[in-house]
């Protein structure tokens, strides 16, 4: 069984006086021990509310969370425990030693006016018993691990003196302070210069090699799937549309939105003066999952059969329940991209 087993989550906003908003519409995916696989889809997908969702981080209020998310807290012979049901006191138990997440924007998710040490030895003195200097060495063990120079010093600064690649970094060490079986990183290289971006990338990759931490990456930068994902999965208005390996995916993308998140991407081999091939419209451009498909508007390969009820996620003929899409009338004919499928 895998370590986390996402089922049909569903997420929905609700509010006095105006419509809810589904968020996430069922929404199914696994990650195993060791592995990295991918959210992949624009801002407003619905990627980093799943995230929330799973760490149990959604307001108590105005937001109903249907589904199953069955994480193996205690090895492989323990009996999962579905974190959607969790009382909050269940869940604090778990976040920190079992499951951990790495933000966006480490200037807003770190306490402005708390120390970089304070906020590190506070884990370890909640989840690992640690205090006073054993817990200072500690942390500083953490941010020299996670390549941060003088990290004695840096213990005693704030978060706004540090670079935005420390603050990630900082971030990256309070997440695996406990050794987690399961990390969700959301964005982690957003606003971080190409340099920064490569280092914190290596040093994910290296925490999934080492410890065989699975990860969860949510993305909309193609590149960072290349380079680190095994299994992506594509979401689209709150559905996965696409899901399959890395090199499949990349290779010959079937769903039209991914196809076109591919074409999309500035190619080095291209003539100069040549124009961007962007997706129509926004993501603000849809229609309801239960009217047809949601991308129908924005698509290229747009007939009316995509109008009548909602598409299912069904396996290609030529790539079996490794490689499935969420449409009726899929990409079949695209040629392979042969410099993107090397890259990956």
């Amino acid at each position: 069984m895998s370590l986390l087993s996402v089922d049909e989550l569903t997420v929905t906003f609700t509010g006095r006086g105006t419509r809810d908003v589904n968020a996430v519409s069922g929404v199914s995916f696994s990650v195993d021990e060791g592995q990295v696989v991918g959210l992949v889809g624009e801002s407003g997908c619905g990627k980093s509310v799943t995230s929330l969702a799973l760490m149990g981080l959604l307001p108590g209020r105005g937001v109903r969370v249907g589904g199953r998310a069955l994480f193996r807290s205690k090895g492989a012979d323990a009996e999962p425990v579905d974190l959607l049901s969790l009382g909050r006191s269940a869940l604090r138990d778990l976040r920190g030693p079992q499951m951990a997440m790495i933000f966006q924007d480490p200037l807003s998710s770190l306490n402005p006016v708390v120390s970089i040490g304070v906020q590190v030895t506070e884990i370890l003195t909640r989840h690992r018993g640690m205090r006073g200097k054993a817990a200072r060495d500690e942390a500083a063990h953490l941010l020299e691990r996670v390549g941060i120079p003088d990290p004695t010093r840096r213990l005693k600064e704030y978060p706004h003196q540090l670079s935005g690649g420390m603050r990630q970094r900082a971030l990256i060490a309070m997440a695996v302070a406990c050794a987690p079986r399961l990390l969700i990183a959301d964005e982690p290289t957003t606003a971080l210069d190409v340099t920064i971006q490569a280092q914190i990338l290596e040093l994910l990759k290296e925490l999934v090699d080492d410890q065989g931490t699975a990860l969860l990456m949510i993305t909309h930068d193609l590149g960072v799937v290349a380079g680190l994902c095994d299994e992506v999965n594509v979401l689209y208005a709150g559905k996965v549309v696409e899901a399959a390996g890395r090199r499949p995916l990349f290779a010959a993308p079937a769903h039209p939105y991914a196809h076109g998140l591919l074409g999309s991407i500035p190619r080095l081999d291209a003539p100069r003066g040549e124009p961007l091939n962007p997706i129509r419209g926004s993501i603000n451009d849809t229609i309801a999952w239960n009217d047809g498909c949601a991308f129908a508007p924005r698509c290229d390969f747009y007939t009316m059969e995509c109008l009548q009820g909602p598409p299912d996620l069904a396996a290609l003929p030529h790539g079996g329940d490794a490689h499935q899409v969420r449409c009726v009338n899929p990409v079949l004919n695209a040629v392979p991209d042969t410099q993107t499928e090397a890259s990956a």
